[in-house]
C-alpha cells in the first residue's frame, strides 16, 4: 500500500489514479498530522510526501516518522517544486529515500516508486531472514548450552559410577578373598572328615568366589578405560607387548604356545592400557585353540596413516554371524565349562582402542582361526 501525502487536491487525485491504473493499493493524507496517524495504523509500503505543507511540513512529518520504531523502516519519496540542491540534502538528511521535483512526470514517478518499492521488499527478505537466523542461532546456542549441560551431568555421573565401581570392588573382594581362604584351610584341615559329595561343594565355593573376583577385576578395567587412564606419550609398542607376554608366560608355558612377532612401531597411547590390550587378544588367542599347539603372530605396518595392527592365530574360529557382536560386554559363545572366562575381556579391548581413537575389528575362519586388526593414528602427524 502507498501513502500519498500533499495538501493540493489535484496532485492527490492524479498520483492517486495514476497508481491505482498501475494495481497499487492508494490512500491519501492532506496534512502531516493525518499523515502521520494514517502511516501508524497502516503501516504503508512506500510514502509519497509533500514538502510544503501547512502547519507541519514534510521534512517534520518524514523526522517523526524515523523517529518511531513502527515507521521508521518506511522509505520516503519527497515531492517539492525546491530543486536547489540545499532542500535536496536536507531532504536525504531527515531520512528520505528519493526526491522528484514537481511539475513531476507520470513516469518518472512510476519508475522511481516502482524501484522503492522493490527495495522495501528486499529490505523485507533481509529482515525477515535475519529474524530467522537470529532465531536459529538462539537455538543453536541453547541447544549447544544443553548440550554442554549433559556433558557435564555425564562426566559426572561417570566419576559417581567409577568411584562406586572402584568402592564396590574393593569392598567386595576382600570378604570374597576371604571366602576363599577359609573355604581352602577347611577343605585342607578337615578332607579327612569331609566326603566326596562335601569335597566337591566345597570346590564349588572356591571356584565361584575365583570366578567373582575375576569378574569384579575385569568390571573395574573396563569402567576405568578412559577415565582413570593417564595423558598419552610416546609408548613403544615392542616394550608393551613384552610386558603383556611376561604376564601371560605362565598361559604360555602350560598351552606350549608359540608367539612370534614383528618389529612394532611408536606410537602415543596409555602405556597400561597397551598393555591390556596386547594381554587380552594374546590371551584369548591362547585360549581359544585346537587340539594342536597354539601359535599366535603379532604384527603392524601402516596403511592411510595409521598403523594397523593384527593379532594373528591358529584357534577354533568364530562364526561369521557373531564378529559383529563379539565385543559386546558379557558376550560369550561357549560355556564357561568349554572356556573359562567374564565375558568382559574383548569389550575392554574395544573401549581402550576407541579412547585411543582407533578401530578394532575381526575377520575369522571356522577351523583354521581368527586375526583381530586394530589401528592406531601414526605418532609422526600432529
Amino acid at each position: 500500500m502507498i501513502l500519498i501525502v500533499d495538501d493540493e487536491q489535484h496532485n492527490l487525485r492524479i498520483l492517486s489514479s495514476t497508481l491505482t491504473q498501475q494495481g497499487y493499493e492508494v490512500q491519501c493524507a492532506k496534512n502531516g498530522e493525518l499523515a502521520l496517524l494514517t502511516a501508524r495504523e497502516t503501516l504503508p509500503d512506500l510514502i509519497l510526501l509533500d514538502i510544503i505543507m501547512p502547519d507541519m511540513d514534510g521534512y517534520k512529518v518524514c523526522q517523526h516518522l524515523k523517529a518511531d520504531a513502527a515507521t521508521r523502516d518506511i522509505p520516503v519519496i519527497f515531492l517539492s517544486a525546491f530543486n536547489e540542491t540545499l532542500n535536496k540534502i536536507k531532504a536525504f538528511d531527515v531520512g528520505g529515500a528519493d526526491y522528484i521535483t514537481k511539475p513531476f512526470h507520470v513516469e518518472e514517478v512510476l519508475v522511481r516508486v516502482k524501484n522503492q518499492l522493490e527495495i522495501r521488499l528486499l529490505q523485507k527478505k533481509l529482515i525477515e531472514k535475519n529474524a530467522l537466523l537470529q532465531t536459529e542461532n538462539y537455538e543453536r546456542q541453547e541447544a549447544q548450552r544443553k548440550l554442554e549441560q549433559i556433558t557435564a551431568e555425564l562426566k559426572r555421573s561417570n566419576q559417581e559410577l567409577e568411584q562406586f565401581a572402584y568402592v564396590a570392588a574393593h569392598d567386595l573382594q576382600e570378604p570374597l578373598r576371604a571366602i576363599t581362604s577359609y573355604t581352602q584351610i577347611l577343605a585342607l584341615e578337615y578332607q579327612d572328615q569331609l566326603d566326596e559329595t562335601a569335597i566337591e561343594y566345597v570346590n564349588f565355593i572356591v571356584d565361584g568366589t575365583i570366578r567373582m573376583q575375576q569378574l569384579i577385576q575385569d568390571l573395574l578395567a573396563y569402567s576405568r578405560v578412559g577415565t582413570r587412564g593417564k595423558a598419552f606419550v610416546l609408548t613403544d609398542s615392542n616394550v608393551v607387548l613384552n610386558q603383556a607376554l611376561k604376564n601371560l608366560q605362565v598361559a604360555i608355558a602350560e598351552k606350549h604356545a608359540i608367539i612370534t612377532y614383528d618389529h612394532l612401531p611408536i606410537i602415543l597411547g596409555d602405556k597400561i592400557q597397551l598393555i591390556q590390550l596386547f594381554q587380552n587378544l594374546i590371551s584369548n588367542a591362547i585360549k581359544f585353540h585346537r587340539e594342536e599347539f597354539p601359535q599366535v603372530h603379532i604384527s603392524a605396518h601402516l596403511k592411510d596413516r595409521e598403523w594397523l595392527f593384527s593379532v594373528k592365530d591358529n584357534g577354533i574360529g568364530i562364526k561369521q554371524t557373531y564378529l559383529d557382536r563379539i565385543f559386546e560386554i558379557f558376550k560369550r559363545l561357549h560355556s564357561r565349562q568349554e572356556f573359562p572366562g567374564t565375558g568382559i575381556g574383548l569389550a575392554i579391548c574395544k573401549k581402550i582402542v576407541n579412547f585411543h581413537h582407533g578401530r578394532i575389528w575381526a575377520e575369522s575362519e571356522l577351523g583354521v582361526g581368527t586375526t583381530f586388526y586394530f589401528t592406531f593414528p601414526d605418532s609422526t602427524i600432529s
